[in-house]
Formats: structure tokens, sequence, C-alpha cells
């Protein structure tokens, strides 16, 4: 038995496939762009593994993604491929429209077409499953209730516009096709092998390299925060078990402040890594403008999927971070050839390309 799994060297994807492989020997065929947040480093420890077959690609070429279905014969697709990074959006927003909107649906349509050939078993038991964001829901207020699986889509940035999209896309091909599809749309994720430009690994590097804490605005916009291997067994959950054309929420039941997450990952840094001055790191908090168009907080409501499927975070937030923290202490040479570029290095000479 094989899975294909688009995405795969970035944050997420990668955790995915070491995960995977952690608790089976079902084959994974990974394919990934290696865009700038794909790193192969992250999969270093399956060098020599016949079970990982890596293959660099779109998911928009049509063609490739027919060849390696045909060739492979998945029983599951599960999508990760996208950009996903607001900011990125917001200075550049074709690259999303490109992969998350045009690459969605060059997808579905190859594995549409490979899924309608099937034998009548294999075929009643594919399934596509993809991942999604719950910042395809919009913003809420400090009182509103957080969302659940019907809540009204309202994208505020061409990053969560462009998620949003696919997973209409995804439904239509469902409703249309009948093709055997799952969503997950997840809260924000943390964890091992997170690109350092977002919140908390930028945190934990720029703390100790004695450079700024940015902090946008007031510090109080709130998010639900989901430790990655939670988020990655929520999946295999929801790939085991889900009902065929349904979505599932999955989040950490951990909203806070991006503020508070600053002033917990300082303080984690002062416990294990102290200043060599003494001082605290919460001194090099500095708060900077706002973000256009900044989302004021987001909340899951995982309920569903607890109640269906019997899945719910193992970590809290408390030990969820502190493994985090201490794994970026632990991995200096990640994060230097990450923010070098020679991660890239090591690709060319891995692969050739």
């Amino acid at each position: 038995m094989t899975i294909l799994v688009t995405g795969g060297a970035g944050f997420i994807g990668s955790n995915f496939v070491l995960d995977w492989l952690d608790k089976s020997d079902e084959q994974v065929i990974n394919l990934d762009k290696l865009t700038y947040a794909g790193n192969l480093q992250n999969l270093a420890s399956l060098a020599g593994d016949a079970r990982h077959v890596f293959v660099q690609g779109d998911i928009g070429d049509t063609a490739l993604v027919a060849g390696l279905l045909a060739q492979y014969q998945p029983r599951a697709v599960v999508n990760f491929a996208a950009e996903s990074h607001v900011d990125r959006s917001i200075l550049g927003p074709g690259e999303f429209i490109q992969t998350n909107i045009v690459g969605t649906f060059n997808l579905l349509e190859a594995v549409r077409a490979f899924w309608s050939t099937l034998d009548a078993a294999p075929k009643a038991a594919f399934r596509l499953l993809h991942v999604s964001t719950d910042e395809v829901y919009g913003s809420l207020s400090k009182t509103e209730p957080a969302f659940t699986e019907t809540h009204r889509y309202e994208p505020n940035s061409p990053y969560s516009a462009s998620k949003a999209a696919s997973d209409h896309l995804v439904r239509a091909y469902h409703h249309t096709y009948g093709l055997p599809v799952l969503t997950t749309n997840c809260s924000n994720n943390y964890g091992p092998f997170h690109f350092p430009e977002k919140l908390i690994p930028l945190m934990i590097i720029n703390a100790q390299a004695g450079k700024p804490l940015p902090v946008y605005g007031d510090g109080q916009q709130i998010r639900d925060w989901l430790y990655v291997k939670d988020h990655c067994s929520a999946i295999r959950r929801v790939l085991e078990a889900g009902r065929v054309g349904e979505v599932y929420n999955v989040g950490g039941w951990n909203e806070k402040p991006n503020l508070d997450i600053v002033h917990i990952v300082c303080a984690l840094l002062d416990e294990l890594k102290p200043r060599a001055d003494g001082k605290p790191y919460k001194d090099q908090i500095t708060y900077v403008t706002d973000r256009p168009g900044h989302d004021r907080r987001y909340a899951i409501n995982a309920r569903k999927i607890e109640q269906e499927l019997g899945w719910k975070p193992a970590e809290t937030f408390e030990s969820g971070i502190r493994k985090t923290v201490q794994w970026y202490l632990d991995h200096p040479d990640w994060v230097a050839n990450v923010q070098s570029g020679g991660y890239r290095d090591w690709v060319a000479k891995q692969y050739g390309h």
C-alpha cells in the first residue's frame, strides 16, 4: 500500500511524513516543489529508507502527478502543498493564486482522472485529503464563538482567500464528480522544522541572536495553537475514518494573544539558555507597525473530530512549546542552514538538481 503526500518537505508535511513512517511501513511518495520553505534536511533521517520516495515537482504539473499516480497506484493523496505565509501573500499574491488555486485545480484533475480508472474496490477505498486553514473563516471578536465547520467563509488576506478557493474546488469535485474527498481546517501549528519567518521560531532565533523581537501592533491578536505532531495524528485519524465529503476542524484548544506567546518563549529561553548578561529576553521585544488587514482572533471548535472520530490533542500548549523551544536549541545547524540557504546546497548535492 502507498500514499502520495504533496508538500511533504515543508513544515507540516515533513512532520507528517516522519510521523507516518514512524508508525507504519506503508510507502510514502513525497512530491514537493522545494520552494524557499521546502527543506529536505527535515527528512534527512529517512535517507536510504525505501519506504520514502522523494520527487521534486509541482502539484500544478498535471502530467507529472498523473505519472506518479499511474506508477505507484496510491490508495490516498494527502495535499499539504500550499503557499502559506500571510505577509508574503500581501507582498506578492500571484504565487498564492497560482499554487493554492490553479495548483489545487490541476491536482484535482489528475486525481479525478486516476480515480475514475480504478476497479470498484480500490475506487471505493480511495481518499483525497485536503489540508486547509482556519483563516478561511475570517476574524472573530473576543466574545464570538469559535469557528465550526459550518461557519461562513470570510477570508481577509490573499493567502486565506486562495485557500478558501481551494477548499471550494475540493468540495465541488466531490459534489459534481463524486471524488471521495476529506478536508481539514487547522489552527496555527508550531513545533520542529517550522520555517523561521513564522512567529514562534522567529522569536526563538532572534532572541538568541540578540536581535529585536518584533511584535505587530499591540500584540493582542489571538490565535489557537496546535502542536504539529497533534495535527499529524488528527490527519491520520481523518484519513482512516473520516466521512467522505466532510470537513473537520482541527485545533489545540489553546487560544492565546501573540504577545503572551512571545513572553512565554522569552521565559523558557531565560530558563533553558539565559542571556550572557543576565538580562531577560523580554527586553528585546519591539513593537512594529501592524500588518494590513491583520485578523484579530481565530478560534477553532474541534468538537466534531472529537465526537465523531475520538481525536483530541495530546499536548497542552505548555508541554508543546517547551518541546519546541528545546528542539530549536538542540538544532542550531538546521537553523543556520535554513537562514543561510545552505540547505539548498545540500539538496543540489543530494539530488543533483
